[in-house]
């Protein structure tokens, strides 16, 4: 059974199929929209439609810049591993909670890949953070992809796609290597149905690989998984699922000028290695490809002392 079976198996054991919806398109790269940052207080960036962004600023205030940008349905908690060890060896490291997630506000609109990476750019502004390497894991790998396909790397240094979503994670006739769209209709209608069973079954299956034979799940990564998977906001979330799978981040990639890391296990069954670690690196430019054997999606934390060492001899390049 190939990597995209065993995907669309393991998510479809998660969320029974519904029939499929239709998908609106997402917005295409374009000009920066208005959701520049225009005040910032103590642990948070107000953008200019009014969306309140919490955010952490760890580390020494001169040290070389990192941002992280978290997945579905996470918050900046997932990055606390990487941020508190490359804090501990000098680096400024900045994570903020994605609009809808965590303790950032809840808006009704602007739950697309647009919106995310402007509030990227706000953050990043409203810090006036310069020679910063972005780091995105998951939806957050587009997060990054997307902000430089908008912004461009006057601010950038190097970015690093961790586990990421982009090139495309949704099939369609010009990507036949992608989930089909039932899966994300499945993902949808559990989400509705009862979507804190649904962050149990993510967590304890397929996303840190305890669903494999010989696996020893821990409880605490599967409800820390929960907990910030429920302080999210329902149609933020839901509204999410569309943009991490039907986002087409190809021109995005392609306008990467900076090296770029890209880390994946080739043992993903959320976002399968081929369409998207490998397929990624193949329209960088300047990538370098990291598959870690047998690692699953969550491996920022499965992996975690892996992770570090690579990002810190990454970054120390």
């Amino acid at each position: 059974m190939n990597a995209l079976h065993r995907t669309s198996l393991a998510l479809a054991l998660l969320a029974a199929s519904a029939a499929p919806q239709a998908l609106a398109a997402p917005a295409t790269a374009a000009a920066p929209s208005a959701a520049s940052a225009i005040e910032t207080s103590a642990g948070y960036v107000t953008t200019r439609d009014g969306v309140r962004l919490y955010y952490k600023d760890w580390g020494p205030k001169n040290g070389p810049v990192v941002t992280f940008s978290h997945g579905w349905p996470l918050s900046s908690d997932s990055w606390e591993s990487q941020m508190l060890f490359l804090a501990e060896q000098g680096y400024r490291v900045v994570a903020h909670d994605r609009r809808g997630h965590g303790r950032s506000s809840q808006p009704w609109d602007g739950n697309d890949m647009d919106h995310y990476a402007d509030d990227l750019a706000a953050v990043i502004e409203a810090l006036d953070l310069k020679d910063v390497t972005l780091v995105g894991f998951s939806t957050g790998g587009g997060e990054v992809a997307r902000y430089i396909g908008r912004h461009g790397t006057s601010r950038v240094k190097k970015a690093v796609l961790v586990s990421a979503v982009p090139p495309l994670m949704l099939k369609t006739a010009d990507n036949p290597g992608g989930l089909p769209i039932e899966v994300f209709d499945g993902l949808r209608k559990a989400s509705l149905e009862n979507r804190s069973q649904l962050y149990l079954d993510i967590a304890s299956g397929p996303f840190y690989g305890y669903n494999r034979a010989g696996a020893k799940p821990s409880q605490g990564l599967i409800q820390s998984f929960w907990v910030q998977g429920m302080q999210a906001g329902h149609k933020n979330t839901y509204d999410s699922i569309a943009a991490f799978s039907a986002t087409d981040f190809r021109e995005d990639l392609k306008r990467i000028d900076v090296p770029v890391l890209v880390i994946h296990g080739d043992d993903d069954q959320i976002v399968p290695i081929d369409a998207s670690g490998k397929a990624s690196a193949a329209l960088i430019k300047n990538a370098q490809l990291i598959v870690y054997p047998g690692a699953p999606h969550g491996l920022t934390d499965t992996h975690k002392d892996r992770v570090n060492r690579d990002l810190l001899a990454f970054l120390r390049k």
